[in-house]
């Protein structure tokens, strides 16, 4: 690649931004992982919840009066349109910003407030960038791409100068990874000012475009992807951040929707921090165990907080089934009076509470006077509960789930 990025740019980046973005000061250590000493890195604390401000409004920050006067335009998932909407109407620029048609209608209607017009694109942010790209070509806008651009690496670059300015000894640092802007610039900032840091990046199971290329050698472009991180849900990295990621990044690794929410659970709990599913895959790599971090002192990126709240319920579900907070048991039992009293007399001594209670009595998988009794859960963690099915075993009950 022609284009070159230095040390001195993030530091300018950081002088430009230093009255725009949060400084936003490392939490920890927390608890999320006994073996390792995991601190957090808040940018979901940032303005307009995320870190997707820094290099936006660094971009903008730059652009030639020429390029001002044609007015910006930008896809995104979400974050990228609000810190462009807030950069672009902060320094008097007309915005136009193409978002997926599902992103969470809270980023949706955050972008129209910050200034900026939106076009709603059916698809994911891949479908979005394509009409983005249409519409500039259309009109003349000056782009401002949400990751694949080395002035947005670099003001994503900002957060790393943060971190060691706090911790120097740092030695590891975690991050999530979509387009891979944020990656890019911080692996690239914390190998040149301290190379023995080592920086893993983290995908969503359902959307590893970065994992794969990485893997391959070479940019790969997914068919499809799936997760509830809409944040990092992209099909393709870009050409400079594939390039960083290969050069500076030690590992990428992913994690599974389940782990996603219980580390958005987590966080909640623990450190009453909302973070949405993108911001949540660092910590859900360290909580478990996807990277080696043992004994080690570590920064998780919390890189947004913009969750939907409609979703956020069954966010919470999921991520309380996983750490093992509630679950099911199904029982295949005789269908006579008092067993249910006898299998609530079991749970009881236990220390479960019950959250509900279903009668099958016409299952295919249970004899002619019996049926399938189903049992949803309150419970403390995963010995737990195979300490309940084992006292439900005892009790001569069958389980079938």
């Amino acid at each position: 690649m022609e284009e070159k990025l230095e040390i001195s740019e993030v530091y300018r980046a950081a002088q430009v931004l230093r009255d725009v973005a949060r400084h936003t000061r490392i939490i920890g250590p927390t608890r999320l992982n006994p073996d390792a000493q995991v601190y957090l890195k808040p940018e979901n604390l940032q303005r307009t919840g995320a870190f997707k401000l820094r290099g936006a409004y660094y971009k903008i920050s730059q652009l030639t009066p020429e390029e001002r006067a044609k007015g910006v335009i930008a896809c995104s998932a979400g974050n990228h349109a609000q810190g462009v909407a807030l950069a672009a109407t902060a320094n008097g620029i007309r915005s136009l910003i193409c978002l997926p048609a599902g992103a969470p209608i809270s980023k949706i209607e955050a972008t129209r407030r910050l200034g900026a017009e939106v076009c709603l694109v059916p698809g994911v942010y891949d479908d979005a960038y394509q009409k983005a790209v249409e519409l500039q070509k259309e009109h003349g806008y000056t782009f401002i791409h949400p990751f694949d651009d080395l002035k947005v690496i670099a003001g994503q670059g900002t957060i790393a100068l943060e971190i060691l300015e706090e911790m120097p000894d740092v030695e590891a640092v975690i991050v999530p990874v979509g387009g891979g802007g944020l990656i890019a610039g911080m692996a690239f900032t914390l190998k040149q000012l301290k190379p023995d840091v080592k920086v893993y990046g983290v995908q969503a199971a359902g959307a590893p475009s970065m994992e794969v290329s990485v893997k391959c050698g070479e940019r790969q472009r997914l068919a499809q992807v799936s997760t509830i991180a809409d944040g990092i849900a992209v099909k393709e990295p870009g050409e400079h951040t594939f390039d960083f990621c290969s050069r500076y990044v030690d590992e990428i690794v992913t994690v599974s929707e389940d782990e996603i929410a219980a580390a958005i659970l987590a966080l909640m709990e623990q450190q009453k921090l909302i973070a949405e599913g993108a911001g949540a895959v660092s910590v859900a790599a360290a909580m478990f165990n996807k990277v080696p971090i043992k004994g080690k002192k570590v920064v998780c990126l919390v890189s947004g907080g913009n969750i939907d709240v409609t979703n956020l319920n069954r966010v919470i579900t999921r991520g309380l089934v996983k750490s093992g907070r509630n679950c099911t048991v199904k029982l295949d039992v005789v269908d006579k009076p008092g067993v249910l009293s006898e299998v609530a007399q079991v749970l009881s001594k236990n220390g479960a509470n019950v959250l509900s209670v279903v009668h099958e009595r016409n299952s295919d998988h249970t004899s002619i006077n019996g049926c399938i009794l189903s049992v949803e859960l309150e419970t403390r963690n995963h010995d737990h509960i195979a300490q309940l099915r084992k006292a439900l075993t005892d009790a001569g009950h069958h389980i079938v789930q």
